[in-house]
């Protein structure tokens, strides 16, 4: 007998709903009812209709599972007879980008199909993983990849692929790294300053407003300000917790600011922002030639730099994470512990 969870439903980013399934060792995603041969699709509907709808696939699917339909028959494998596993997880990538993912997922989708073919044209065996997976020394690296990979086999996998090359693969520890605050911050930002105006200005953000650099600085329209320029509106397609999120812009902020139309991107002037890598490419080139930097420090930094300032003052873990945008407050507990933050005080101590 066939064991399985009745459907849980999951909200992506972009307001889409998926099933989660998961049927004896395998788990899929469900995002229409076409592999169990229902005729709805929840996002077809408007976004507020889409939780209901999918209630009603999730009931009709558990009641087809509980009269034995097997959405892995034959007439799925079927259509994968004489296509070799390059030729399948091709075929995984496409329906992963038909669902709508993030520009950076479809990359990291690409690249690690990239990576596999340049290792085999036809059969993805462990063998085959574990070349993949040796050009990565760096532990973070490696788990990235294999995360990657991971998703690319359950994806391949919903299409009835029946291989699990990464079983017994296991993941490498990375050592946690302590990100490096400022202790001169005026000094570095002045410096900045009279190196390029973007890069200034995405730096205040990073530190001032606790916006991640590189896409939620560098995706800023006039538009997400109100219209005295207090507070920053991002909706959850824009922030990595995927929730609406409101923040306060600081005077040594708004004073800066030269808003022109909403349409536009604040540092490119056009409707379209810069590329993803834009203040990465400026941030290196400021590097090399900083008399204040050290080792360790980054753009990140001013965020860790103005997350430590939050919580030194506030002492309040909520309200820091309200502050950095965290989806709960453990994220911001895990944050914290890798942070330059003493969680004990000499008080603490033992006494004679």
């Amino acid at each position: 007998m066939r064991a399985f969870n009745y459907p849980k439903m999951v909200l992506t980013k972009d307001q889409k709903v998926y099933l989660d399934i998961k049927i004896d060792s395998k788990r899929i995603r469900v995002f229409n009812g076409r592999k169990f041969q229902v005729d709805l699709n929840p996002n077809s509907f408007p976004e507020e209709q889409r939780l209901v709808q999918a209630n009603i696939l999730a009931a009709q699917i558990y009641s087809k599972l509980l009269a034995g339909y097997d959405p892995f028959h034959k007439a799925i494998k079927n259509k994968l007879q004489g296509l070799s596993d390059i030729e399948v997880l091709v075929k995984a990538a496409d329906k992963k980008v038909a669902q709508g993912v993030s520009k950076h997922y479809v990359r990291q989708l690409k690249y690690t199909l990239s990576a596999l073919s340049k290792q085999t044209t036809g059969e993805v065996s462990e063998s085959v993983v574990k070349k993949v997976l040796e050009h990565f020394s760096n532990p973070t690296s490696y788990n990235t990849m294999r995360r990657s990979l991971q998703v690319l086999f359950n994806a391949a996998r919903e299409l009835g692929w029946e291989k699990d090359p990464l079983k017994g693969i296991s993941g490498r520890r990375a050592k946690a790294k302590l990100n490096k605050p400022y202790n001169n911050t005026p000094a570095l930002l002045k410096e900045i300053k009279a190196y390029n105006d973007n890069l200034y200005l995405c730096c205040l953000f990073t530190y001032g407003c606790l916006l991640r650099p590189h896409r939620e600085v560098r995706e800023l329209t006039w538009g997400d300000f109100t219209k005295d320029l207090s507070y920053i509106r991002l909706s959850g397609d824009r922030n990595k917790s995927g929730r609406n999120r409101i923040v306060p812009v600081p005077y040594y902020v708004k004073e800066v600011l030269k808003k022109t139309e909403d349409h536009l991107n604040i540092f490119s002037g056009r409707e379209e922002p810069f590329d993803p890598d834009y203040f990465k490419g400026l941030w290196s080139r400021f590097k090399k030639r900083s008399k204040l930097l050290e080792e360790n420090q980054t753009l990140y930094s001013f965020r860790h730099t103005g997350a430590i300032d939050v919580y030194k003052r506030t002492g309040s873990i909520e309200k820091l994470k309200a502050a950095m945008g965290h989806s709960n407050i453990m994220v911001s507990l895990t944050y914290l512990r890798g942070l330059d933050v003493a969680e004990l005080k000499e008080e603490d101590m033992p006494m004679i």
